[in-house]
């Protein structure tokens, strides 16, 4: 779900006007980088100290301190190898690194299809053979580093991770797409690698750009002068917060760490307690769309129910319908049900209320929900919130008014607690501009300023399906991202590999397809690929179990273009097209020896138009490279196209088995 955070655990690490030596925490134990390079090396010191690095592969570097302390050298890195010492000292202490590697970097970064762990987050969004894969993770030539999440209305110097080899505990909970990625590389090319993971699930592309960037946009102008504006008041929302009590956790050592977690507020189940400062929200609903807006944390909803007096004494069945992420269910203080684990947002809570529960006419339900990430809340339909006896299909409905009352933050690992007695949530400090990781530039501020100018060879992107409401600002969003990634970065045009999104049934309103014409037509920017999915997506999830094949396709255009292996590394793209008669004769890049349709239930999810633009269903005829596109119900050939809607999956091949983007010849609306 999408959360509303108000400072960096980089602040609660050390501020930019601290005295002595400090590093960001992208440099660490167990780090990679690139190499044979001139890597930037950086942090803080006192102002005027000069800082000395050394390596244990006989370089050497020296900076020094500007007048706020900031201070950045240039190390000569070799050929791939380790492992090696780093030292960096000033003039009272010293930084040791150990166990550093030199090999190859690449950043990862995007929505929740690239944050998507290799255990998955089951039981709905799983990944493909993950226990297998995990059972064999262990490699000290793959390192990871995971960026936590993070938003900030200025760039920040530094985040919270820290590098960790690759091992069934590590690569468990690091992105499926990343590791595949990295895993394939190392595979040929034998060299250490590592992977810097940034990413955070439904979040849009705009929140990944920087404010001089994205304020070319007309669009976003106004967001970015307003989040200058809210400085103070974002200031003020911070201190208030950080004096709240906090729970870790991350610290918590337990597969289940959010079961039977205390925060003082037990006395909300129960059904005397006096909520009437409480606020109403109408149920069902995603929290995101209401007064309480973007959150991520514990909410407690409580609604008072008279039954009939014929429902008294039996047992009754409470149906909420889905929970987005986790709840615990009370009855007159009494815990009748829960789901205290993730990956249950789409699972119908129906829990039984015992006999001795409805004593009289009067019920109080009370839903501790937790949500991470996301969408939060009560939020499936109207018909699915109900209360009935259980040997009777008679029932009332549970939609409409509930009162709530947030009682924690979660952000970063951490929940920040709120006294429930004076409903303390309602005293925080308003904003005038949303402050979320929705909101334009905030993701670049928090998780991607850190990182730069940390060296890399490229970086691989997995994200648009939050931007699929409007396609046409993608056009530009995307590759202004892209130019402004590379332009921070210094390094030049540095590769760009990404994935098209998948089929997905979006609903109605959504042409998906669209966004992925985007996508396609993001490879006229230098140095970018594509990896396409309508192959191995799921229109029934939008969080596909097949990541392998994901990450080693983008793999493939790494080792072609980056690396000189002669490998196969993109399906067919549309070239041209040539109408003969009632044919249409389409070209294609990258052939590969030729073409191969794979029609699914006897379709091949390609369209014919005539003028009159109305599409009919086509047959198709390869011959040689080329496709032969025809329909007997038009005469006079206009327009192809192929998987041109949210969920028609790919048949389209080259002989090297990779598939093509959807595509269409017209530009008809």
């Amino acid at each position: 779900m999408r959360i509303l955070i108000f400072f960096l655990a980089a602040s609660l690490l050390f501020a930019e006007n601290g005295k002595g030596l400090k590093m960001p925490s992208i440099f660490s134990d167990n780090m990679v980088l690139q190499q044979n390079s001139k890597v930037a090396v950086w942090g803080l010191s006192n102002p005027g100290d000069e800082i000395t690095i050394k390596a244990s592969w006989n370089e050497s570097a020296k900076a020094t301190a500007d007048q706020n302390g900031k201070w950045m050298a240039h190390l000569i890195t070799p050929s791939a190898g380790g492992p090696y010492l780093l030292k960096v000292t000033d003039s009272k202490s010293e930084i040791e690194f150990k166990n550093v590697l030199i090999g190859e970097v690449w950043l990862c970064s995007g929505q929740s299809n690239m944050e998507m762990p290799l255990e998955g987050w089951p039981p709905t969004d799983t990944v493909a053979n993950s226990k297998e894969v995990i059972a064999n993770a262990t490699n000290k030539n793959i390192r990871f580093f995971t960026v936590t999440i993070a938003i900030s209305e200025k760039p920040e110097f530094d985040c919270v991770g820290r590098w960790e080899e690759s091992n069934p505990e590590t690569a468990a909970k690091f992105s499926a797409t990343a590791y595949f990625f990295g895993k394939k590389l190392y595979e040929e090319l034998n060299i250490p690698v590592g992977l810097i993971h940034s990413s955070w699930g439904g979040t849009p592309i705009e929140a990944w750009t920087g404010a001089k960037y994205i304020s070319t946009v007309e669009e976003y102008k106004d967001i970015v002068e307003k989040l200058k504006n809210a400085r103070k008041e974002i200031d003020r929302l911070k201190a208030w917060l950080a004096e709240k009590p906090t729970i870790d956790i991350n610290s918590i050592k337990s597969p289940t760490p959010w079961k039977g977690l205390d925060l003082n507020d037990s006395q909300c189940a129960k059904p005397g307690f006096d909520d009437s400062a409480w606020k109403t929200m109408e149920l069902p609903v995603k929290w995101e769309s209401t007064e309480m807006g973007n959150f991520d944390g514990v909410v407690w909803f409580r609604k008072n129910i008279k039954i009939k007096n014929e429902w008294i004494n039996k047992e009754l069945t409470l149906e909420l319908g889905p929970i987005d992420d986790m709840d615990v269910t009370y009855v007159n203080g009494v815990k009748i049900g829960g789901y205290e684990e993730g990956g249950y947002w789409q699972t119908d809570r129906i829990y039984k209320i015992p006999a001795e529960l409805a004593k009289d006419q009067n019920l109080t339900v009370a839903v501790r929900v937790v949500d991470t990430q996301g969408g939060g809340g009560i939020w499936g339909s109207s018909e699915k919130m109900k209360l009935r006896p259980t040997d009777s299909n008679e029932s009332v409905s549970l939609a409409g008014e509930w009162k709530y009352l947030p009682v924690a933050e979660y952000y970063g690992g951490k929940l920040y607690l709120f006294d429930v007695k004076n409903a303390e949530y309602y005293k925080r400090p308003k904003l005038s501009v949303e402050y979320s990781a929705f909101t334009p530039t905030l993701l670049f501020n928090g998780m991607i300023a850190p990182l730069i100018p940390y060296n890399i060879k490229g970086a691989i992107w997995y994200q648009g399906e939050s931007n699929t409401g409007n396609p046409e600002l993608y056009k530009k969003l995307f590759p202004l991202m892209i130019k402004n990634w590379r332009e921070e970065w210094g390094l030049g045009d540095f590769a760009f590999y990404y994935v098209q999104i998948a089929p997905y049934n979006y609903g109605p309103n959504v042409e998906s397809q669209k966004l992925r014409e985007a996508q396609l037509m993001t490879l006229s920017v230098p140095n970018t690929g594509m990896s396409v999915t309508l192959d191995i997506g799921n229109p029934n999830n939008i969080h596909p179990a097949n990541k392998k094949d994901v990450g080693e396709r983008l793999a493939r255009w790494a080792l072609a273009k980056d690396y000189g292996k002669k490998i196969d590394f993109s399906g067919p793209i549309y070239k041209s097209m040539k109408i003969e008669g009632n044919k249409i004769i389409l070209t294609f890049d990258y052939t590969d020896g030729g073409l191969v349709v794979k029609e699914i239930d006897g379709d091949n999810n390609f369209l014919i138009a005539g003028n009159d633009k109305v599409f009919k269903k086509a047959k198709v005829e390869i011959k040689d490279d080329k496709l032969i596109v025809f329909s007997d119900s038009v005469e006079n050939p206009a327009a192809v196209r192929y998987c041109w809607d949210n969920i028609s999956e790919g048949t389209l091949f080259n002989k090297a088995g990779l598939p093509a983007s959807s595509f269409r010849t017209d530009n008809w609306d």
